[in-house]
């Protein structure tokens, strides 16, 4: 059974750091892109960031410059590291991955906490 499994949220005040990690486990597809999504009590839920198959990565304009996006296809694994973080960066963030051997599918973890404090 294919599973997504997240890791590195948490409690921060403003202005500080966090790094969140998905590993995909009990897979032998290939993987596409991948990405970071979040969703906020009450919103929907929004890209944060994504890294094509060939490393071509893009942000949400509210990421751009602070957070950045990386894969390492040896391991299967995709991280955000998150910088300069405001309290509005408040989710559950979710990893996902496109997947598959003939015809891809997406693929999501269960979702991490990440709060922000004022």
């Amino acid at each position: 059974q294919v599973q997504l499994v997240e890791s590195g949220g948490g409690l921060v005040q403003a202005g500080g750091s966090l790094r969140l990690s998905c590993a995909v486990s009990g897979s032998t597809f290939s993987i596409g892109a991948m990405g970071w999504y979040r969703q906020a009590p009450g919103k929907q839920r929004e890209v944060v960031a994504e890294v094509s198959s060939s490393g071509t990565t893009t942000y949400a304009d509210s990421a751009k410059g602070r957070f950045t996006i990386s894969r390492d296809n040896a391991k299967n694994t995709v991280t955000l590291q998150m910088n300069s973080l405001k309290p509005e960066d408040t989710a559950v963030y979710y990893c996902k991955m496109t997947m598959g051997r003939w015809v891809y599918s997406d693929y999501w973890g269960q979702g991490t906490q990440v709060t922000v404090s004022s």
